[in-house]
């Protein structure tokens, strides 16, 4: 009887410290401990912009298959350029658990709050290609050099017209650029207007709208259907009697919206040939456009490596790493200094798609029939 007592005296007492052990083992909510730079199974939320645009859906692809092949879980949400719905769907994800947040912003000044919310609980946020202005809470920056797109499409408008080996002019073009709430627009724009503004100056070139401050040329929601209809009124209004030579736009979509127009005012006939139209992101459409002989050029900038360094940045943090960066000076966002690693941008067109975007494995020769 006396062995059975000690037995049960022994029992309780490993219970006890087992006890002790445990609560020793959890935080003040009951909540286990994460070791440190444990990311085994931890969920990452992805917040993009919208599904109307080709080049958002291949985003959220490649950054959930770039993350799942790190062996993390992942959230994707689309808010549908409504950012409103963006800030509710944030705040959805943090309150799901998520240990850190890749953010593609639709307005880039709306989220101040919530990614304070995401602070607070201790998450990590990448801003994705378009940088968040006015938060502290944003930890690192993947894009690519903004200011190198708009001085490639610049410069490729000049190189197309012949102004850089003499050619004089006038020609007649028209300025287009991104969304107003788009942190991205003023750096593809200002980098076209470093080139294009000395033959601004000289009248070479020469805006018949008058329309050449980046408030006066901005296209809300990078919106085609928007550009198209700008493109009607300044053709209404400036070219009854004179051609359009060239067309700066920012982005492909924008540059569909603008063909549109110009088709509808009978540009593309033999006597009234298209202008040289920029566009970025070599989206499937305007690729095709161009090897039709409409969009003249876009950029190229390829996602699958953008998302890779925004995978990679959220994976290092999460394990207590100091990601790769190659940029600490030229994106302040308001608040602070956001690091940066930008990756570089390629000039298309008709000349070059097949080794740049068929060899380079984004596009296969059938999709592009």
């Amino acid at each position: 009887m006396r062995n059975r007592r000690a037995a049960l005296a022994l029992l309780a007492s490993a219970a006890s410290l087992a006890l002790t052990l445990t609560a020793c083992g959890q935080n003040g909510e009951g909540g286990s401990k994460e070791k440190p730079g444990d990311t085994k199974g931890a969920t990452i939320g992805i917040a993009m912009p919208t599904k109307s645009s080709e080049r958002w859906i291949s985003d959220g692809k490649n950054v959930v298959k770039d993350l799942e092949a790190k062996g993390y879980k992942t959230k994707l949400v689309y808010g549908e350029d409504d950012p409103e719905q963006q800030v509710s769907q944030i705040e959805n994800l943090i309150t799901q658990g998520v240990k850190g947040l890749i953010i593609a912003a639709i307005d880039n000044k709306s989220l101040n709050s919530v990614l304070q919310q995401a602070a607070d609980a201790g998450i990590p946020v990448i801003s994705y290609d378009r940088l968040i202005l006015g938060s502290k809470n944003v930890d690192y920056y993947a894009s690519f050099d903004n200011e190198k797109v708009g001085r490639l499409q610049g410069q490729y408008i000049v190189d197309k017209l012949g102004l850089g080996k003499g050619g004089k002019g006038p020609f007649n073009i028209e300025l287009f650029a991104g969304s107003n709430d788009d942190n991205n627009t003023r750096y593809f724009f200002d980098g076209a207007m470093s080139v294009l503004k000395p033959y601004l100056d000289s009248k070479q070139l020469v805006v018949r709208s008058g329309q050449t401050a980046l408030n006066k040329v901005t296209t809300l929601r990078w919106d085609g259907a928007t550009a198209q209809r700008r493109m009607d009124d300044i053709l209404t209004s400036s070219y009854k009697s004179e051609r359009v030579d060239a067309v700066l736009s920012p982005y492909d979509g924008i540059s569909i919206g603008v063909l549109s127009a110009l088709k509808s005012d009978g540009y593309g006939s033999g006597s009234k040939p298209l202008p040289v139209i920029t566009g970025q992101d070599a989206e499937l459409a305007s690729v095709k456009s161009i090897i039709g002989g409409q969009q003249t050029q876009t950029v190229y900038k390829d996602l699958r490596k953008l998302a890779e360094v925004a995978s990679t940045m959220i994976d290092d943090l999460l394990k207590d790493k100091k990601p790769q960066v190659n940029d600490v000076k030229s994106y302040d966002n308001g608040t602070k200094v956001v690091p940066a690693y930008l990756l570089q941008p390629v000039s298309v067109d008709k000349t070059n798609y097949e080794d740049v975007l068929v060899k380079g494995g984004y596009y296969t020769d059938a999709q592009l029939k």
